[in-house]
């Protein structure tokens, strides 16, 4: 895979699921210098929003733990080469803590090219621990950040029990929660929120586009009410347009009858009746 990028199906399985998980990407050496670091007061900040992310970390332990092949491919993949540094933050839950609530971070932004977020474990995160849940297929229902605070569980989410060095990659839109920490452990996560610099079009190892799976992961339906699922896969085609940069993709026909315009196009029985009439009255 050149340069460590993402493959086609991998980023069908972000369009369609709003995040993707790497366990155990970082190595033990690199989790421990992270460790050490985020005791420290290196990133009480919260850092400078807007700098090149190349810059924010050098230096330390955190700029090689996201100079790594693999992570850097993804994250190429996803905002390009040398992304926007937004913030980063420091999740920490202590020993027999409680949970978080559901939300959303991302309100305000309208836009329909996406930013990541990051999130890093640095540790072990068991069960116990707690970890973050995800919604799978919630980055394309905005909501007002805490609108969704009532509710406690949803059908399909997924929650980060995972071993050290795990990376999980997000789109902005995701709709999480933190999960209660029932060790004796304080549990940490680090989170990195990035944007891009260039058209995110064709960004990600394009080799394998036409795999019939990728329409597969696309078509997959999350666990909506109705047919509200429908609405889904609109959204995962109008963005799977963007990222390839074709705008003649479509699933189902989807897409397709919605853009459907006579006014525009004239249907294929008009448009031969008319030609017809045309060529009848110029043999008058």
């Amino acid at each position: 895979m050149p340069n460590n990028l993402l493959t086609a199906r991998q980023m069908a399985q972000f369009v369609a699921e709003g995040f993707l998980v790497f366990p155990a990407i970082v190595p033990e050496v690199l989790n421990a210098e992270a460790n050490a670091e985020l005791a420290t007061d290196a990133f009480d900040d919260n850092g400078y929003r807007g700098e090149r992310f190349s810059e924010r970390y050098r230096g330390l332990a955190m700029d090689r733990v996201f100079r790594q092949p693999a992570i850097a491919g993804m994250i190429e993949s996803l905002v390009g080469v040398d992304p926007i540094f937004d913030h980063h933050a420091r999740h920490v839950l202590g020993p027999h803590s409680g949970s978080g609530s559901w939300h959303q971070d991302a309100v305000i932004d309208a836009k329909q090219h996406f930013d990541i977020e990051l999130l890093y474990f640095p540790h072990d995160t068991p069960k116990e621990m707690g970890g973050t849940m995800l919604l799978p297929g919630s980055h394309f229902r905005r909501v007002n950040v805490f609108e969704v605070i009532r509710y406690k569980n949803f059908i399909g989410q997924v929650q980060t029990i995972c071993p050290a060095g795990t990376i999980v990659a997000v789109h902005h839109g995701i709709w999480h929660t933190s999960q209660p920490n029932l060790s004796d452990r304080q549990r940490m996560m680090f989170k990195v929120r990035l944007a891009a610099r260039v058209p995110q079009v064709r960004l990600f190892d394009t080799s394998l586009i036409d795999d019939p799976d990728v329409r597969s992961i696309l078509e997959r339906e999350h666990m909506w009410p109705g047919t509200d699922s429908r609405l889904e896969i609109i959204h995962r085609i109008e963005l799977w347009r963007r990222i390839t940069g074709n705008p003649h993709f479509d699933l189902a026909y989807y897409l397709g009858r919605l853009e459907n315009n006579p006014d525009v196009a004239v249907p294929w029985a008009a448009r031969d009746w008319q030609v017809s009439e045309l060529a009848s009255t110029a043999s008058r």
